[in-house]
């Protein structure tokens, strides 16, 4: 591959600090281990107000506006959102409610979410994956759920996590010409 990918991470928590920020940044490090990237993060607690407050893209500031033409440039999505009340927050329907509907076709997008306990595992396939579908965007079939326990001090500890996240990165790779049969040699 000559150039970086351009891999967009959105981490849908409000709050700092944050277990769905700490999963998005494991995703982003593995996926690192198997591909050249130039990664940008948002945090959506960190441009939330601005966000809030308008109702057209046209009411955007110049920092949101930047932040929406990253995630429709990107090469690779990394979305990663906090279950509340069943599914994704609000304010991150919002963010991709402006994003233009054109914007995502065909580009990859890797789901995640944290969420209390296993009840809510299913946002993945019944909220993420329909919003992305939306935009014609290619949702990879490995998404990552994770609850509190996986978590001690905002750092993972659990076992099956890490593992699902080196599973999600491993498929991830070969949609970059990263081969799987490189990926085992070298695992």
């Amino acid at each position: 591959m000559s150039h970086a990918l351009q891999v967009v991470v959105v981490s849908g928590g409000a709050f700092s600090p944050s277990r769905t920020l700490v999963l998005a940044q494991a995703i982003l490090d593995e996926l690192q281990t198997r591909l050249c990237i130039e990664s940008h993060l948002i945090e959506l607690g960190d441009i939330a107000r601005q966000l809030g407050g308008a109702l057209s893209r046209a009411e955007l500031g110049a920092e949101v506006e930047a932040q929406i033409q990253a995630i429709e440039n990107a090469d690779l999505l990394i979305v990663a959102t906090p279950v509340y009340r069943g599914s994704y927050p609000g304010l991150l329907k919002h963010l991709f409610d402006l994003v233009d509907i054109n914007g995502l076709i065909d580009t990859p997008v890797l789901l995640a979410a944290t969420g209390g306990s296993e009840r809510h595992a299913l946002v993945l396939e019944h909220q993420l994956r329909p919003l992305f579908g939306f935009f014609q965007a290619l949702t990879l079939p490995i998404g990552v759920y994770a609850v509190e326990s996986d978590f001690a001090n905002y750092q993972i500890t659990s076992e099956p996590l890490k593992t699902r996240i080196r599973l999600a990165a491993e498929r991830a790779a070969p949609l970059f010409g990263v081969s799987a049969k490189h990926l085992l040699k070298t695992a």
